[in-house]
């Protein structure tokens, strides 16, 4: 947690009762620990420009298609970029672990000592892109209509809301079940407002290209269906000069243009179809990026530090799958995964094995646990593995020479364990029924990253089967939990809370469209869920997510596998970027055009 820069500014209005003293804060901005790093009357965040010139316009990459404008619903595939078009009621910061600001909300109203409720004060000047007032009757519309309607994430996230209730035109209050999950306080306030007047004479359930009213800095301007959407900065925005959208939200307009994977959009931006790209193949960034454009510096590379922790990537068995539900057995399949050769001869050494679900960060397990986290997994011991009081289980390494015979001799054993045998050359269970599973992959690019996969696989006597299919199915088989194994990427924050139980809880098991994978259904883990959500501080939290960190690897539930504590980012060279970059995001929404860079760089673009 970032210090106290400046005495914390907030109007303390005394409430006494029976000689107790309780203290109401009002204040511009919440923490979950500590104090917020700007104090009330900031102008700017430290990582903006605040003097900034609007203007210009970007055009960014999308993959696969759209088919719908609503982005809260478990149907259809939304627009890239359509949450730019509401605002919340409050901001998070790029520069502190979890803090937000006033956006909507002018004002917070709380009892630091009683953390079962929450008031936002709305500002008076905030209105929707049709006109009309944001008033606390859509605070309310838009909870009660996304934790009803909207997708089961949404669910998950809200659980512990009891009631929202509108005091009046401008205070909204959220109740909530117990006192023991301060993030609470400021997971509602990353709720998008959605005019209640707009809604109420619609169906809220359904996908479709109606234009939808916003609060935010941005309105729909043209669709390209399934092709490209564009969005155009609004001239009477409200909140243009409010502290937290200071030198943000800078461009004219932002364009997303979609391709059918990384290999054709490549190719577009190297035409010059769009501007900013992240490069997320190791291969490509050190090889492809060497045409004329980034030789005669009109296309500049950068890669950016990035603070943030990077969860995990991994393959994810689908434990719902017989096949799957012996650990034994995801053991084993592990032992067939060589990173360190992958690393070497495909990714140019670029990656960082994954070796926790909190990896790059204070959060991830490393090691014996401290006494801190013993204690928080001893009652637990008769549930849990004895590995897991002895330390962190680690991925298994190669040498990276391509030869995993000692690997694929241990695989073997505990297969072997698990009841599987070779039978003319492949693996079989008791009944004779071969070892055979699919994974499903929306990228065609993927499938050169996992063939060495299969291929060791194969070896042991497994057939995997790599199944590619186009997003809107991918994304349709992931709602359903349809497939054996799948490529996941967990993002995390640096404080973990309430979207864990929606990642690994047992209750999101068995829900369509949760992001439990995997479906864990763990009592330990839900346990300790549970003690995160209700960390009172941050030394707490770090001891209580390692822990749950412990108990996650012990169950082999996926196949850990590489991350990049950096962002490739390649881009035309017309933007220009605050001197102070944001610890923990790109910062993107910072930038600004050099009106003559683009337009010598757009007129040299149609020369093409």
């Amino acid at each position: 947690m970032s210090p106290l820069l400046r005495p914390f500014a907030a109007l303390a209005l005394g409430l006494a009762s029976l000689g107790c003293h309780a203290a109401i804060e009002i204040s511009h901005a919440i923490a979950l620990h500590g104090q917020p790093k700007y104090a009330a009357g900031f102008k700017a965040f430290d990582y903006v420009n605040p003097a900034a010139p609007k203007g210009g316009d970007i055009r960014l990459e999308a993959m696969g298609t759209f088919d719908s404008l609503n982005p809260f619903i478990n149907k259809g595939v939304p627009a890239a970029g359509i949450n730019s078009i509401y605002d919340t009621l409050t901001m998070k910061s790029d520069d502190e672990p979890f803090t937000e600001y006033g956006l909507l909300a002018e004002k917070i109203e709380r009892d630091p000592a009683d953390k079962s409720w929450i008031i936002f004060h709305l500002n008076p000047k905030a209105k929707f892109s049709d006109g009309q007032a944001v008033t606390a009757e859509d605070v309310v519309f838009s909870f009660d209509i996304i934790r009803k309607d909207g997708d089961p994430q949404y669910k998950a996230y809200y659980a512990d809301i009891a009631k929202v209730e509108a005091l009046d035109k401008q205070r909204v209050k959220f109740t909530f079940k117990s006192k023991d999950n301060p993030e609470l306080q400021l997971i509602v306030g990353q709720l998008q407002i959605l005019p209640k007047h707009y809604w109420a004479k619609r169906n809220f359930n359904s996908t479709g290209f109606d234009i939808p009213v916003g609060s935010g800095a941005y309105a729909i301007s043209k669709i390209d269906n399934g092709r490209s959407i564009t969005y155009t900065r609004r001239a009477d925005y409200w909140g243009a000069d409010i502290p937290v959208n200071r030198g943000r939200d800078n461009f004219n307009s932002m364009t997303y243009v979609y391709y059918r994977d990384m290999t054709i959009s490549l190719e577009g931006f190297k035409a010059g179809q769009f501007d900013y790209r992240v490069e997320y193949k190791a291969k490509t960034w050190a090889v492809d990026y060497n045409f004329p454009a980034v030789k005669s510096g009109q296309v500049k590379k950068w890669l950016l530090p990035n603070g943030n922790p990077q969860g995990m990537q991994a393959f994810a068995y689908n434990l719902r799958r017989p096949l799957f539900q012996d650990i034994r057995v995801r053991q084993a399949l592990g032992y067939a995964y060589d990173f360190e050769w992958a690393n070497k001869t495909m990714f140019y050494n670029a990656y960082t094995r994954s070796y926790s679900f909190f990896s790059n960060s204070e959060l991830a397990a490393r090691g014996a646990p401290s006494k801190e986290e013993l204690a928080i997994l001893e009652p637990f011991r008769k549930q849990l593995s004895p590995d897991v009081f002895v330390g962190a289980p680690v991925p298994p390494k190669t040498d990276g020479s391509g030869n995993i015979r000692s690997n694929l001799a241990a695989a073997q054993k505990l297969l072997t364990e698990a009841g599987w045998q070779i039978r003319n050359g492949k693996l079989v269970d008791k009944a004779g029924k071969p070892f055979s599973f699919e994974i499903i992959i929306a990228q065609p690019e993927l499938e050169r990253v996992i063939n060495p996969f299969k291929q060791n696989l194969a070896r042991l006597g497994i057939e995997m089967k790599i199944r590619v299919v186009d997003v809107p199915q991918y994304i349709e088989r992931h709602r359903k939990f349809d497939y054996d194994m799948t490529t996941i990427r967990v993002g995390q924050s640096l404080s973990p809370g309430n979207e864990q139980r929606n990642y690994w809880g047992s209750a999101y098991a068995d829900q369509p469209g949760s992001n439990n994978a995997m479906g864990i259904k763990n009592p330990v883990v839900d346990a300790l869920i549970d003690q995160i959500i209700a960390a009172p501080s941050r030394e707490q939290l770090v001891y209580r997510t390692r822990a749950l960190d412990r108990v996650l690897l012990a169950g082999y539930y996926v196949i850990p596998q590489y991350y990049l504590g950096a962002d490739r980012v390649a881009v035309w060279d017309f933007f220009e970027r605050p001197k102070i970059a944001p610890k923990y995001a790109i910062g993107l929404d910072t930038w600004w055009v050099n009106p003559q860079k683009q337009a010598d760089i757009r007129r040299r673009q149609s020369q093409r």
